[in-house]
């Protein structure tokens, strides 16, 4: 199994520019809460707590990164509990309410992905590896560990694969080596 360290710089190796990784520091999230408000409908109501396919989905990843690494995993943990009660409250409102909110998110959240990417002169990670699709919440996370500088030892090994994040050039479309 990957190490936490391996996932984020192969991760950042997608992300080296600023404008990029600024601009998924708002599309990632929106994508999340997305998918929470989605999968919240439908439930299964039992006796101690409704069960979704966000209660599952999200709970399998938390897992996930829990085994990765403590400390992101329990900032992770809170990503996804905050997440799960957007996820309900937009599932508890009406169906064009909750579709309008789920769909919207969504389709604002990869557009501003492509753009970034489309800055980046890259594609996204998760056309090589769909673990880019586990992994960019955790990276998002992350790269705000490291401007608080929190976790220096995972920046280091994050900047000695991928690069240290710089300022890019506006619609490099040809691929890096």
């Amino acid at each position: 199994m990957k190490t936490l360290n391996d996932h984020l710089a192969n991760y950042a190796a997608y992300h080296r520019d600023r404008r990029n990784i600024a601009i998924h520091s708002i599309g990632i999230p929106l994508i999340v809460l997305a998918v929470a408000a989605i999968l919240s409908r439908p439930r299964y109501v039992n006796d101690v707590f409704p069960v979704s396919p966000a209660l599952v989905l999200f709970g399998i990843a938390t897992a996930f990164y829990l085994r990765l690494d403590l400390r992101f995993g329990l900032g992770m943990a809170g990503v996804s509990m905050v997440s799960l009660a957007f996820g309900a409250w937009a599932a508890a409102q009406s169906q064009a309410m909750w579709l309008g909110a789920g769909l919207g998110l969504f389709l604002l959240g990869w557009t501003l992905q492509f753009v970034g990417h489309y800055w980046e002169g890259r594609k996204p990670a998760f056309v090589d590896d769909l673990m880019g699709l586990a992994i960019g919440p955790l990276f998002i996370l992350a790269e705000a560990a490291f401007a608080l500088g929190l976790r220096p030892e995972v920046q280091r090994h994050v900047e000695s694969v991928a690069g240290p994040p710089r300022a890019g050039r506006a619609g490099r479309l040809e691929p890096r080596a």
